[in-house]
């Protein structure tokens, strides 16, 4: 049985997270929340957690220990009652708690993209101290697959993308597209900012530096198929030229429990997937250009990811807003990777401070408009 920290226990991944260790039968002592109140105070009154921390303006139940904001999911992370931490934040704060449960030898399962994104080579220096292992459905196939392979056997790492729901629109359709056609995902039912990352390709860029950083492997050995079956999750392109491929329904379920269970599997009320006919496609990145800007970003390295991550963060909830059409969120991620003026920065201070700067500075393009449609 393992002591669980749940970070981000309300939102998608958290309430499936919840599904998993209640089957399980783990503990969970610690859980975090952002605003949702009525959500902690079930998750409370079910799991009864030794923790709570919020980083938001949700009201703290009666009884557990209490702590706040980053200082409180850091010392959740540091405590002894827990060996497991689950990270399913929203927002760069996932990189403190998980740097500090690494350094304390910890087992954390990856849920919160920004982690490995903005902060990827200062995670890494860690990594080896404890446990890392990644919650995304296409991560987890890749760890799952790169098992008992000596790196010198590996061509190409393929990540697979369901294409979103613009995978078959027209460049000039997809750029009078509005945030309800951006949001009916064909494939995931997931929150709001990540659906639009997925419309865009953003979200499997994201994914290409997260597998940088996670499996030690150049930009130019990761490359994206288009596969909206979503039933291969990652491919693995042999010296021989023979491909392995994981492959399952795409039930976020699997992955949280394979993070939990690792090195064993267990059952889990999941069908096995129906093989059928696959398809795969080379992605389009003239219509969806978010995808060469995360590649662009990989390669010049340092904080150009950072920048890349912070600067589509806003952009996306200013699409989601109405302020901004479709293709402004990648022509302001784009304008503020040319101006990034910390590309020389390696301290993890400098990569905290580019990443607020890129944030402002693509508010300030936001308000006053300035910006190509």
């Amino acid at each position: 049985m393992r002591n669980v920290a749940l970070f981000g226990a309300s939102g998608s991944i958290g309430r499936q997270t919840l599904d998993v260790v209640r089957r399980l039968g783990h503990r969970l002592v610690a859980i975090s929340v952002h605003n949702n109140t009525e959500a902690l105070a079930q998750i409370y009154r079910e799991f009864k957690p030794k923790y709570v921390v919020i980083t938001g303006k949700a009201k703290p139940p009666e009884g557990p220990k209490v702590l706040y904001g980053r200082e409180g999911l850091v010392e959740v992370a540091k405590s002894d009652d827990v060996d497991t931490l689950v990270i399913a934040t929203n927002g760069i704060v996932g990189v403190f708690p998980t740097i500090e449960a690494l350094k304390e030898g910890k087992r954390v399962a990856l849920a919160n993209k920004e982690t490995l994104v903005s902060f990827g080579p200062f995670v890494r220096e860690v990594m080896p101290m404890g446990e890392l292992i990644p919650v995304d459905s296409e991560h987890s196939s890749a760890f799952q697959l790169l098992q008992n392979l000596h790196r010198d056997e590996i061509k190409k790492l393929i990540l697979t993308a369901s294409g979103g729901p613009f995978r078959t629109w027209s460049k000039e359709d997809i750029a009078k597209a509005k945030p309800e056609d951006a949001l009916r995902h064909p494939t995931w039912r997931m929150g709001r900012k990540i659906t639009v990352d997925s419309a865009t390709l953003m979200n499997k860029g994201l994914e290409v530096i997260e597998a940088h950083f996670l499996f030690d492997l150049p930009a130019d050995r990761i490359d994206v198929r288009i596969h909206p079956q979503s039933a291969i999750h990652a491919m693995i392109l042999l010296k021989d030229n023979s491909l392995k491929m994981h492959v399952s329904r795409p039930d976020m379920r699997i992955p949280i429990q394979y993070a939990l269970t690792y090195p064993q599997r267990e059952e889990i009320d999941v069908p096995p997937y129906d093989l059928g006919t696959f398809t795969l496609e080379m992605p389009d990145m003239e219509r969806f250009p978010a995808l060469a800007l995360a590649y662009e970003s990989l390669n010049r390295g340092g904080t150009y990811p950072t920048v890349l991550n912070a600067a589509n963060e806003v952009a996306v909830f200013a699409f989601l807003d109405g302020k901004i059409p479709f293709y402004g969120i990648t022509n302001i991620v784009r304008h503020i990777m040319e101006e990034n003026p910390f590309s020389h920065e390696t301290t993890f201070e400098g990569f905290l401070e580019a990443d607020s700067w890129a944030r402002r500075r693509a508010r300030q393009l936001i308000e006053k408009e300035q910006i190509i449609p």
